[in-house]
């Protein structure tokens, strides 16, 4: 696996770093919140933080913040692992925030001794009063002053639960003038009497995450905690607490910006919105941007990874087009997908002069881009599929498919020429009669006459009943989702279902395998509700796209 980043500011600060001799081993962390599923952002940091440790001989920690219980469950903490390891890489170390609590608590009494923590019985809505504003100085708070010895007690009878959620608040004694409101004696600790996944009802006071992140940090040794624009604001609060809480290790928090992508959202709590008023059919929708989404939809890791490494590592906030994603499955598939036919909405056609009994066996070349993947045998007889779109009975001008008196070629097979349409009560055309040329074969080096049509079909004797999922994007107008809510901005055309019709040798097909259905796109085989019985393929990506990527 390909694992090297391109030149950017974070990997020119390693080089540096182990140049100066400020550090001579490389340690980063992945540290998601339990909190939901993983989408393509946190893919972007995933390959970040894990590539740079690779290609620096250094080591990536997978680390749990799971400070808050009342939104964490270890279905998230399953699925995050299993999204790092499809993507293609593996944790060093497997730490939980919850397994430094008592750390953490050990280094709050610290700061408590010092003078720098004090317990607050403001509520959280007069906390925000007494914080001033961005022109505004703060307020300290009246229980500011309490003594030391009044802190710790407080603080452990917080600790031994007797107090209720939000009666008290452990907060930093920092600056309550600071132009920067996170300096403004933030919260460090809160109560809540909640069963923590990890460490059970041991604890009824938790840790909050700027609290906590740091010293996770440097418990573990992590020389470059790499974050999101987003905490730039809150890096002088990080190394304060790093430097007051007397940690041997100093790790540099560096922060990049985060990946946006058109037409989807990448907030957790707007995809946990999704799913929970069943806009989408869970965490693993196709149309969801989160990596299990996606590996359903049939993108692949090294199509994902490739993409991180493209859109690189900036320090300015930008929107990449989704169709940029889309761009590098389709390279990653061109070469591996087998090339085979499927007919998403049937029309039958009766080659009239053909034997009724015959079954012809045809060849077919799997992947004419990739000759080691070899030919297979298709049936054709009498009666066949074809696309309703491929005939209408008045064809404007420049159509070159099927309509009365037109031949066009069947791929791998014959000529085949328009004779007769059947049509039921209402008018629709429900049968094309055509007769056929047994001169036209394809691959006997036929010379005679030229046809500007090439249709695809299915052998309707043969034909395996299949299910087609196609997915349009599931956020439209986003330029005008801060103006109203980005449920008004959902697509409601965002999925279509299609009954029709495989080649018989696909039968056999798994789940996640991948196809390229001629003229159709990359279709994936959908794991969540294909059957023995029944086959449902989910479209990746449709073949071609307007998007060109910069040389």
């Amino acid at each position: 696996m390909e694992n090297k980043t391109s030149s950017n500011f974070i990997k020119n600060i390693i080089i540096d770093d182990l140049k100066t001799g400020k550090h001579k081993e490389i340690i980063t962390r992945f540290p998601p919140e339990p909190n939901g599923y993983l989408h393509i952002g946190h893919a972007k940091s995933i390959c970040l933080n894990f590539g740079l440790a690779d290609e620096f001989n250094g080591k990536t920690n997978l680390r749990f913040d799971d400070t808050n219980p009342l939104k964490e469950d270890t279905e998230y903490v399953e699925s995050i692992k299993e999204d790092v390891r499809w993507l293609g890489f593996e944790w060093d170390g497997l730490f939980f925030a919850s397994d430094y609590f008592e750390e953490m608590y050990n280094r709050a009494i610290l700061l408590i001794k010092k003078g720098k923590a004090y317990v607050c019985d403001l509520s959280a809505e007069e906390i925000r009063e007494y914080r001033g504003t961005l022109t505004e100085p703060g307020k300290e708070s009246p229980y500011r002053n309490r003594s030391v010895e009044e802190n710790l007690d407080l603080f452990e009878r917080m600790k031994n639960g007797e107090f209720k959620d939000g009666e008290k608040v452990l907060r930093a004694k920092i600056d309550m003038s600071s132009p920067n409101l996170n300096m403004r004696d933030p919260v460090l600790y809160r109560i809540a009497h909640a069963k923590h996944h990890n460490t059970g009802d041991k604890w009824c006071i938790y840790p909050m995450y700027d609290f906590a992140h740091p010293i996770e940090d440097a418990i573990e040794g992590i020389t470059h905690s790499i974050c999101t624009l987003e905490f730039e604001d809150h890096r002088p609060l990080y190394d304060w607490v790093i430097k007051e809480c007397e940690m041997e290790c100093q790790p540099q928090q560096i922060e990049f910006a985060r990946l946006d992508l058109t037409n989807t959202v990448m907030s957790k709590r707007k995809l946990k919105q999704l799913v929970d008023q069943k806009y989408v059919d869970g965490w693993d929708d196709p149309r969801m941007p989160t990596i299990s989404g996606l590996r359903r939809r049939g993108f692949t890791p090294e199509s994902i990874r490739n993409f991180a490494r493209e859109i690189g590592v900036a320090k300015n906030n930008s929107t990449v087009d989704y169709q940029m994603l889309e761009h590098f499955i389709r390279e990653d598939l061109k070469l591996k997908a087998l090339r085979t036919m499927a007919i998403l909405r049937p029309l039958k056609v009766v080659i009239t002069n053909y034997p009724e009994d015959k079954v012809e066996m045809l060849n077919a070349e799997n992947n004419p881009e990739n000759p080691e993947m070899g030919t297979r045998q298709i049936s054709f007889s009498r009666e066949i599929y074809i696309e309703q779109e491929d005939f209408m009975e008045n064809p404007p001008k420049k159509y070159f498919r099927l309509f009365p008196g037109n031949e066009v070629r069947l791929k791998h097979a014959y000529f085949i020429k328009c004779n007769e349409v059947i049509k039921d009560e209402n008018g629709n055309v429900i049968e094309i009669h055509c007769t056929y040329d047994p001169e036209t074969k394809s691959g006997t080096g036929f010379t005679g006459r030229k046809v500007k049509g090439t249709l695809h079909w299915v052998d309707a004797k043969n034909a395996v009943p299949a299910e087609f999922r196609l997915y349009e994007p599931l956020i439209l107008d986003k330029d005008q989702e801060e103006e109203k809510s980005f449920l008004d901005c959902i697509n409601p055309n965002s999925l279509e279902i299609l009954q029709g019709f495989i080649e018989p040798n696909m039968k056999s097909a798994k789940p996640q395998e991948k196809f390229q259905f001629f003229r159709h796109g990359y279709f994936n085989v959908d794991p969540k509700y294909s059957t023995e019985e029944k086959l449902v393929f989910n479209r990746i990506v449709s073949l071609k796209s307007s998007f060109k990527m910069n040389k």
